[in-house]
């Protein structure tokens, strides 16, 4: 994980490999931000006449390295991009500083220390910067580099992240100050976690050995866990969890995460969908379709990684956490199209295609999750291609059995950076769903097929109970090239709403 401190150096006497400034679009060329004064006058006031001269525009992701002047202790000056000048009396939004941030950083892979002088306004901007900097610094490289490493040579494999980032203007002896960047390392590197999880082979990470990952986690921030194995999901009648992962020889477990503060007064259940790899069972997925099915468990990855950050942050609020772990593979072991399943519930599942299974582990762990009467529940999934086609690869989309609670974690989720989107759950999708066989079937009209999805989850979620459901199908993987913070491959989706949601419970924000 990439160090972070906060300095009161001037930015022309740190020492580091490079020095980092902001940059804005203007109406008549880049303008140079907040934080860079240093920097400009060692340019002579032409700073930004020479990043115009270069091409640089000011434009939000940009960046630009130029070789520092003397007067600096840096041999590279890095521009990066903050977009339009802001109104008079207003400060760059915060997203867009994270952003900024993060492209800095991945453009400084392979460095040692970078010193970022951005603007700094107050403490948010200082968890923004701070965020975003260590979310672009990123790199999943554990399976690279093995055969010069193997030969001893001392330069085996790809460059490694930005190992230190030094933040100019942010007070280490302000308490907000500091509060804010060591929150903003604990956010920062709980998501990053679930970035290695999804990123890990499916070979690697099974439901057994994510179990165990998340035990040996708990064990040393203070959380309690408890993992039902095979035979005690067999036992306890967890049909749903067991009919997707018995075609597997990496059998099924069901891992509960609990957190809790001897001052709270509120609970919350977060449960993730962990299907650590996805053929889509009996009803195999296409050529094409399957090559990224490892990330299929996001969405535990994401609660794991939210009640661990929660646990280390302190919050006064209880969390528990459920990770529904199986593996879908098809075998003359599967569950079969047309065969019904008894849920934990008791409820009976008539399954129409084995490749909606992400909605049965989650039935059974909904369930489960209910019967410890939280306040709230929030289910984070991969769940429907969907919502992809709906939403796009950035957005997810928020269901809810509660117009306000979804509300609120649509607006949550914008505050700390996570593009989403509120969708309906219409009634008459529902009937879609009835089974001549069974209670349920687990697919209903193809149209609207992610609120299908949530009306499906609804089924088994406790009366009374507050409830919404999260389907990160479109930004939990990225595939394309990296931007801002985002990195390609897992991105953590989630992490950060559901750690925002339990800050605000925490202080009665929620209501």
């Amino acid at each position: 994980m990439t160090a972070l401190t906060l300095s009161t150096a001037g930015a022309a006497t740190l020492r580091a490999d490079a020095l980092v400034v902001g940059v804005a679009k203007g109406p008549k060329g880049p303008v140079v931000a907040q934080g860079a004064e240093a920097v400009d006058k060692a340019f002579d006031g032409k700073l930004a006449a020479v990043l115009d001269a270069l091409g640089a525009s000011g434009a939000e992701g940009e960046t630009t390295k130029l070789a520092a002047p003397a007067g600096l202790k840096v041999p590279v000056v890095l521009a990066v991009g903050l977009g339009s000048v802001p109104e008079e009396d207003e400060s760059f939004d915060e997203e867009v500083l994270r952003r900024a941030a993060g492209a800095a950083a991945r453009a400084l892979h392979g460095s040692k220390k970078a010193a970022f002088a951005l603007p700094l306004d107050d403490a948010s901007a200082v968890t923004a910067v701070a965020e975003g900097a260590l979310l672009g610094a990123y790199a999943f490289t554990a399976y690279q580099g093995g055969e010069k490493k193997r030969s001893g040579d001392k330069q085996a494999g790809p460059k490694q992240p930005l190992a230190e980032v030094a933040l100019l203007g942010a007070k280490p002896r302000d308490k907000e100050h500091k509060a804010a960047a060591e929150r903003a390392t604990v956010v920062a590197t709980e998501v990053n976690i679930a970035r290695d999880l999804v990123n890990t082979p499916p070979n690697d990470l099974t439901p057994e050995s994510f179990a165990a990952v998340a035990s040996a986690t708990a064990k040393e921030n203070g959380v309690k866990v408890q993992v039902l194995d095979e035979k005690a999901l067999v036992k306890g009648g967890f049909g749903g969890i067991m009919g997707v992962g018995k075609g597997s020889e990496n059998l099924p477990r069901l891992v509960k995460l609990s957190y809790t503060h001897p001052k709270a007064e509120k609970t919350l259940a977060f449960v993730g969908k962990g299907i650590t790899y996805d053929s889509g069972g009996i009803s195999l997925k296409p050529a094409g379709h399957n090559e990224t099915m490892k990330c299929d468990m996001a969405g535990a990855a994401a609660v794991f990684a939210a009640v661990t950050a929660v646990a280390k942050l302190g919050l006064q609020v209880n969390v528990t956490g459920w990770l529904a772990l199986a593996e879908n593979m098809p075998s003359g072991s599967a569950t079969r199209p047309g065969d019904v399943l008894r849920m934990y519930s008791g409820k009976t599942v008539e399954v129409l295609n084995t490749d909606a299974e992400g909605r049965l582990v989650l039935g059974d762990a909904l369930t489960r999750a209910s019967e410890d009467n939280p306040d709230a529940i929030v289910d984070v999934a991969t769940l429907t291609g969907a919502m992809v086609l709906a939403l796009g690869h950035r957005t997810f989309g928020v269901m809810a059995n509660d117009d306000a609670f979804r509300t609120a974690l649509h607006e949550i989720a914008e505050e700390v950076g996570e593009s989403s989107w509120p969708m309906p759950l219409p009634e008459d999708l529902r009937k879609g769903m009835d089974s001549p066989t069974a209670d349920i079937a687990n697919m209903g009209e193809r149209m609207g097929g992610g609120l299908v999805a949530g009306l499906f989850l609804r089924e088994f979620v406790g009366e009374g109970i507050t409830w919404a459901h999260l389907d990160i199908a479109g930004p939990a993987f990225h595939e394309g090239a990296p931007y801002g913070y985002t990195p390609k491959g897992g991105t953590g989706s989630a992490v950060r709403t559901l750690v925002r949601l339990a800050e605000r419970t925490a202080t009665g924000d929620l209501g």
